[in-house]
C-alpha cells in the first residue's frame, strides 16, 4: 500500500485510526498492540513472505536488549552487543549486498558463482539501523523497554517503516506511555491531514510530474545514448527536484499521519537546497540518517578528537559507508566518496577563511549567494551518480553538462524520443526550483498549523474539509496516470 493509493487513504487509514482511538478509551496497551498489528499488516501488504523476517528481527533485538541490561559487567554487555549487531549486519549484508559482492568477485576472479537473485526486503535498512541504535544505547546508556508491544511498535510503526525517518527510541518510547496519545485530538488530526495533503502534493504533482524528464535523460544515457548539454542539465535538474519532492513528500506524509495519531516524528528535511555549504546541506538533508551516521559511526571512529587528518579520514569513511547504505552499487560508493571530499574541502576552506577573509566578509550578500550556488552545483553533480544506473551513464551526463557535447540540434533526441518538450521541462524545473529556494519551510508551516488548529475548532474543521478535498483531487490525478510510482527511497 502506497500512501498515495486509495486503498491506504480510504480504507486502511480510517480503520486504523478509528480502532486505535476506540481501544485507547479502554486500554492504552490494547491500542498500542492494535497499532503494532496494523503496522505489521501494512508491511505484509508489501512483502508477505518477509513479514516473518521483520518480526524475527524485532524479537531478536528485543531479546539482545534484555540480555545487555541483565549483564552486571561491561565485558558481558559488550559480548551481547557485539552478537546482536553482528547478526543484524549479516542479515542486512545478505539481503542488500550479497548479489553485489558475488558479481564483483566473479568479475575480479573470472568465476561464475551464483546464489540466485536475492530480493531486497522493503525498509530493511531503516528497521535495522533503528534497532542497532537501540542496542548501542542499551549498552552505553542502559536504556531498556520493558513492554515488548511498545518495542515492536517503535520498530514497525507504519509511517516510518518502509522509507524512514530513522527513529530513535528516546523520541518514541515516552510517547507510547502518554495518555494523551490515545485520546482523539481534533486539532492534531486536522493539522495532520493538512501536512499529509502537502506531502501528497509534493509527491503526486511535483515529483511525479517532473520525473519523466529525468527518466528520459538518465535511461537514455544508461543505454549508451549521449545527451546534449541542454538535455544533460535538464535531466540532472529534474532529478535533483524529483528526489527532493519525492522524499520530503514522503516525510511530510509520515509526519502528518503520525500527528493524526498524536505521535510526533522527527523532521527529516529543513529546506536543504537553501544550504550555503555542504556541512549545512547535511544538517538539512535526511536529517535522521545524518544524525545516525554522526552518533554511531563518525564519533565512534574518533570524530574530530585526533587531529585534522584523522578528522578528514573519519568524514570520508563515514560518507562512503553512508553512500553504500543507499544501495549495492559503485555509483552509490562514488556518490558517498564525492560528498566525503566535499566535506573535507568545506572544513579546510572554513579554516582558511579565518585568516584569508576579513571579519564579516562571509556574511555579505555576494559571498552568501556565491556559496549557495557552488553548494547547489556540487549537490547536483553528486545526484548524477546517485540516479544513474551505470557508471558510464553518469560520466556521459556529467561530460555533457560541461558543454563538451554542445550541439545546434534543436530536436533534443532523448526528450523527443520520450515525447517530451524542452520548454515544458524547463518550466517544470523553474517552478519546482523556486518552491525549494523561496517557498516556506514545511516544518515551520506544520508547527504553525498544529498551534492554530489546537486553539480554534472552527479553523481545524475548515482545514479538515479543505485538506480532504485536496487529497481526493490528488487521488483522482494519480488514477489518471498509466502507472503509480513508488517512493524512491523504497529502494534503499
Amino acid at each position: 500500500m502506497l500512501f498515495t493509493s486509495p486503498e491506504f487513504i480510504l480504507i486502511y487509514l480510517p480503520i486504523v485510526a478509528c480502532v486505535f482511538f476506540l481501544l485507547g478509551r479502554r486500554s492504552h496497551l490494547a491500542a498500542a498492540a492494535w497499532l503494532f498489528f496494523a503496522s505489521m499488516a501494512f508491511y505484509a501488504w508489501w512483502m508477505p513472505r518477509y513479514t516473518v523476517l521483520l518480526l524475527g528481527s524485532i524479537c531478536w533485538n528485543y531479546f539482545i536488549g534484555v540480555r545487555i541490561n541483565a549483564q552486571a559487567s561491561p565485558p558481558g554487555k559488550r559480548r551481547w552487543l557485539t552478537l546482536g549487531i553482528t547478526v543484524d549486519l549479516l542479515v542486512l549484508i545478505y539481503f542488500k549486498y550479497a548479489n553485489f559482492l558475488i558479481d564483483n568477485l566473479n568479475a575480479l576472479c573470472g568465476t561464475h558463482w551464483s546464489i540466485g537473485i536475492v530480493t531486497l526486503p522493503i525498509g530493511i535498512s531503516f528497521f535495522t539501523f533503528t534497532q542497532i541504535a537501540f542496542l548501542a544505547d542499551a549498552y552505553q546508556k542502559g536504556v531498556s523497554e520493558p513492554r515488548p508491544v511498545h518495542y515492536g511498535l517503535f520498530v514497525s510503526y507504519f509511517p516510518h517503516l518502509v522509507a524512514g525517518p530513522v527513529l530513535h527510541h528516546a523520541q518514541m518510547m515516552p510517547q507510547f506511555r502518554e495518555a494523551a496519545t490515545y485520546r482523539f485530538n481534533t486539532g492534531n488530526f486536522s493539522a495532520g491531514m493538512v501536512i499529509f495533503a502537502l506531502g501528497l502534493i509534493k509527491k503526486v504533482i511535483l515529483a511525479d510530474g517532473i520525473s519523466p524528464y529525468a527518466d528520459a535523460v538518465f535511461n537514455g544515457a544508461a543505454h549508451g545514448l549521449t545527451p546534449d548539454m541542454t538535455e544533460a542539465w535538464l535531466g540532472a535538474l529534474a532529478y535533483t527536484l524529483q528526489l527532493y519532492f519525492d522524499f520530503s513528500g514522503y516525510s511530510d506524509m509520515a509526519i502528518g499521519l503520525s500527528r493524526m495519531l498524536n505521535i510526533r516524528l522527527p523532521y527529516n528535511f529543513d529546506s536543504p537546497y537553501k544550504a550555503l555549504n555542504i556541512v549545512d546541506f547535511w544538517r538539512r538533508w535526511h536529517m535522521t540518517l545524518s544524525a545516525f551516521l554522526r552518533d554511531y559511526l563518525y564519533i565512534p571512529l574518533g570524530g574530530n578528537r585526533h587531529g585534522k587528518a584523522r578528522r578528514h579520514l573519519n568524514l570520508f569513511v563515514t560518507m562512503v559507508l553512508g553512500g553504500l547504505w543507499h544501495g549495492a552499487s559503485w555509483n552509490f560508493v562514488l556518490w558517498g566518496a564525492l560528498h566525503g571530499i566535499y566535506l573535507m574541502i568545506n572544513h579546510a576552506w572554513h579554516a582558511a577563511c579565518k585568516t584569508l577573509l576579513p571579519a564579516g566578509f562571509a556574511e555579505g550578500r555576494c559571498y552568501r549567494l556565491l556559496a549557495w550556488a557552488i553548494t547547489l552545483a556540487a549537490v547536483i553533480a553528486g545526484w548524477v551518480f546517485f540516479r544513474a544506473t551505470t557508471l558510464g551513464g553518469a560520466l556521459s551526463i556529467l561530460h555533457a553538462m560541461t558543454g563538451a557535447t554542445l550541439t545546434r540540434d534543436v530536436a533534443h533526441p532523448l526528450l523527443w524520443n520520450a515525447g517530451l518538450h524542452l520548454d515544458t521541462g524547463a518550466w517544470w524545473c523553474l517552478a519546482s526550483f523556486l518552491l525549494t529556494s523561496l517557498g516556506p519551510n514545511s516544518n515551520k508551516l506544520g508547527e504553525w498549523l498544529i498551534e492554530r488548529c489546537g486553539r480554534s475548532v472552527q479553523l481545524a474543521s475548515f482545514l479538515f474539509g479543505a485538506s480532504f478535498v485536496i487529497i481526493i483531487m490528488a487521488l483522482i490525478i494519480n488514477a489518471t496516470r498509466d502507472s503509480v510510482s513508488a517512493f524512491i527511497y523504497f529502494n534503499f
